[in-house]
């Protein structure tokens, strides 16, 4: 391994975690500045109901936007009072200079415990000296029966 790969799987790492404390913490911006401005941000292999599939930064936004509480009304996207992603094993693969492939476990805490757990199969770019997420799948492998996420996807799609 060079320093080069090293720098990348390192950029790569950072944009997993910056997308995961922005996600759990409802931090738009912050949340979009991890992807391309062309991204896809898609579920699968879920129950229809719980399919989603949005593209670019501004769709991606909008999207995240509505996990916020409005003000004014009582509809939340989940009942949790927090939650938490923990990132766990994550295999990345360099592709080019500028481009990379990364499955990452992930295992999401609320006031249950662990309410949900998955992989995301993922996408890279790297766009001025950052590594970007071009393109993530979500893919949701269990999630308990007393899940607190389990009308959030539902009360998130497009209006």
């Amino acid at each position: 391994m060079n320093i080069e790969e090293v720098l990348a799987r390192e950029g790569i790492r950072k944009s997993l975690a910056d997308y995961t404390m922005a996600g759990d913490r409802l931090k738009v911006d912050d949340f979009v500045s991890v992807f391309t401005e062309d991204a896809i941000l898609e579920s699968e292999g879920v129950p229809q109901q719980d399919s989603f599939r949005y593209v670019g930064g501004e769709e991606i936004r909008r999207w995240l936007t509505r996990w916020q509480n409005k003000s004014g009304t009582e509809l939340k996207a989940h009942e949790a009072t927090f939650v938490r992603h923990h990132l766990t094993s994550c295999q990345i693969e360099i592709t080019t200079a500028n481009a990379a492939r990364a499955r990452t476990y992930w295992i999401a805490y609320t006031d249950i415990g662990p309410d949900h757990s998955g992989y995301y199969v993922d996408e890279f770019s790297k766009v001025h000296g950052n590594w970007l997420i071009a393109h993530r799948r979500i893919r949701l492998d269990w999630q308990s029966e007393e899940s607190l996420f389990k009308t959030a996807i539902v009360r998130t799609k497009k209006d």
